[in-house]
């Protein structure tokens, strides 16, 4: 443990007056020979709130509290606190003797090095809110030690949150439970998404116009939520391009449709249009290793709207990678954006 808090000052470029703070944050409840996180883990999910509400505050004057709320979210979610875990590896320096928590951990671990970019609403992998908890109970220790200087505790954290999501990355990737609404409003369809609980995980499924499309789960209501409208969305783009914001538009994807060097045209199409790059995602992952399978999708934002199109199952993310960029490429044409 000592050797574990000396490499994770070293990581966070600060050095503990009392050290057995940081062991206390290091250390999991199924531990019991020392004292959990858990009471730190509380502090620290309020210190990082009220951090990053002063952040934000001060940084943009003219958003709305709507539109603060929803850049505090995505910056201290579960998911990026999880992933802030896994790019500074502070996960190998946990003590618990779980040998589930490794397996949980390693898994999210794998999901993430195959990210592109920034996972704003999750990746393929739910993240492990026990990574999260250590981001959180790290800068609890650190806001202790530092006698609850708020102030300094954002000048010292901050680093370990960077990339900051922004407001124009939120825009680039909208919402999917805002997307599915605004999908089946355009085609004249209803939605409802209904919530029960299955013991202690929270049950989400979505109801099209009655028909269950999909359905998703979580220990916490809005992640089942979230994650449900997530796999509607996937279900519906087989059949339908999703358009966020004009124009509306409708095309066909039946039969194998390939472009060669898809992926390259499109990030060309994107650079000339002064488009945002193409953003590409792993919506799904399966099989054993010597048969895996690869389903990957591409959205664009463009002047007019978001579009998101899913390509087709493939056994390289390259290739789903290129599938998806294809089905983008042959959508913005048949709807006059070429």
């Amino acid at each position: 443990m000592e050797a574990s808090v000396g490499a994770v000052e070293h990581i966070i470029s600060y050095s503990f007056t009392d050290k057995t703070l940081l062991e206390e944050a290091l250390t999991h409840s199924s531990y019991t020979d020392f004292p959990s996180y858990q009471r730190l883990e509380f502090v620290g999910d309020a210190a990082l709130g009220l951090a990053f509400t002063n952040y934000v505050f001060l940084a943009y004057p003219h958003l709305d509290p709507g539109q603060l709320s929803l850049l505090r979210a995505s910056n201290i979610s579960t998911e990026k606190l999880a992933r802030v875990a896994v790019r500074h590896r502070l996960y190998r320096y946990l003590r618990h003797k779980s040998a589930a928590i490794d397996d949980k951990v390693k898994e999210f671990v794998d999901a993430v090095s195959k990210e592109d970019d920034t996972a704003i609403y999750g990746g393929i992998v739910k993240a492990p809110k026990i990574l999260a908890d250590i981001v959180e109970s790290v800068a609890a220790a650190i806001y202790i030690d530092i006698n609850f200087d708020l102030q300094r505790l954002w000048v010292i954290f901050r680093g370990l949150l960077e990339p900051i999501i922004t407001l124009e990355e939120l825009q680039q990737q909208p919402q999917p439970v805002t997307m599915l609404f605004e999908l089946c409003q355009k085609q004249g369809k209803r939605v409802d998404i209904k919530h029960w609980r299955k013991g202690a995980k929270n049950i989400a499924s979505v109801y099209v116009d009655g028909v269950f499309v999909a359905s998703g789960s979580s220990e916490q209501k809005e992640m089942s939520k979230l994650d449900a409208a997530k796999q509607a969305l996937r279900k519906l783009s087989q059949s339908m391009p999703i358009s966020i914001g004009p124009p509306q538009f409708s095309v066909e994807l039946n039969g194998s449709f390939e472009i060669e060097g898809a992926k390259q045209k499109l990030h060309e199409l994107c650079s000339m249009k002064k488009w945002p790059k193409p953003i590409y995602r792993i919506e799904k992952d399966a099989g054993p290793p010597h048969e895996r399978k690869f389903v990957c999708s591409v959205q664009v934002a463009t002047i007019g709207g978001t579009f998101f199109m899913v390509g087709d199952e493939k056994s390289r993310i390259k290739e789903s990678d290129s599938s998806a960029a294809s089905y983008l490429i042959r959508a913005l044409h048949e709807s006059n954006y070429l």
